[in-house]
């Protein structure tokens, strides 16, 4: 179960859950794939989290419908 970051909070910098759902999982992988990390430190252990910590903090945005802005 995630409690940090809070959906609300992420919901804010995205247009929709399914915008959240889709911009983590993609992030998620390249974090998997050796891309390089955003932030300096994570809270969360598995990619997931620290997509997700990495959108909370601004780091990572959608600049169109198929590319993420690092």
């Amino acid at each position: 179960m995630i409690t940090k970051p809070i959906i609300d909070d992420l919901l804010d910098r995205v247009p929709s859950r399914y915008s959240l759902a889709v911009l983590a999982a993609k992030r998620a992988h390249q974090l998997e794939d050796g891309f390089t990390k955003a932030l300096d430190h994570y809270d969360s252990e598995k990619s997931v989290g620290q997509a997700l910590e990495e959108i909370d903090a601004g780091k990572i945005k959608i600049e169109n419908k198929e590319e993420l802005k690092v």
